[in-house]
């Protein structure tokens, strides 16, 4: 009964985070390389390819008064976890059929994806200047990590009123 309901609640958060996804222009791969200069390193590293702190400090002061951008982050990396933790469900519950090995790897996998995805909300909330947006981020972050991994935790209504709130506050019904 509880990998039904995970099933269902994994099914359920990629369709709500696929709706909830913003326009239908903003992608869903990743971002692109950045440009390189002669000596092939990026505009913001130095020598050894380590970002330079005053210049990412400037595009972190800049983009914290970007709500929009920040909402499309957020959406963008709701849709790819959800998409991840879909084919990580059906990649655990194949290994569970090929030992323990596999099952440990599958859980490690999901355990990745689940703290890659509290973190990436946390480190947004963070970043945000608005206070509603730094909120609801927030929110969503610490409930993502409170499930610790455990896909049997997820609750499909939950995961909706977690992304209503996003929605709301960055202006999407």
């Amino acid at each position: 009964m509880r990998r039904h309901a995970a099933a269902a609640a994994a099914l359920s958060f990629a369709l709500l985070a696929a709706g909830c996804s913003g326009s239908d222009q903003e992608s869903t791969t990743a971002a692109p390389t950045p440009a390189t200069g002669s000596s092939g390193t990026t505009a913001a590293a130095g020598p050894a390819g380590a970002a330079d702190p005053a210049v990412a400090a400037s595009a972190d002061a800049a983009l914290s008064a970007d709500t929009e951008a920040i909402c499309g982050q957020a959406a963008r990396t709701s849709t790819n976890f959800g998409t991840n933790f879909a084919a990580d469900y059906k990649n655990l519950i194949g290994a569970a059929a090929q030992g323990a090995e596999a099952k440990s790897r599958a859980q490690e996998k999901v355990t990745r994806d689940v703290d890659g995805y509290a973190y990436a909300l946390l480190d947004m909330s963070k970043l945000a200047a608005d206070p509603a947006l730094k909120k609801a981020l927030a929110t969503m972050g610490a409930q993502v990590t409170a499930l610790k991994g455990d896909i049997a935790k997820l609750d499909a209504e939950k995961l909706a009123n977690l992304h209503a709130t996003l929605d709301q506050v960055c202006g999407k019904n």
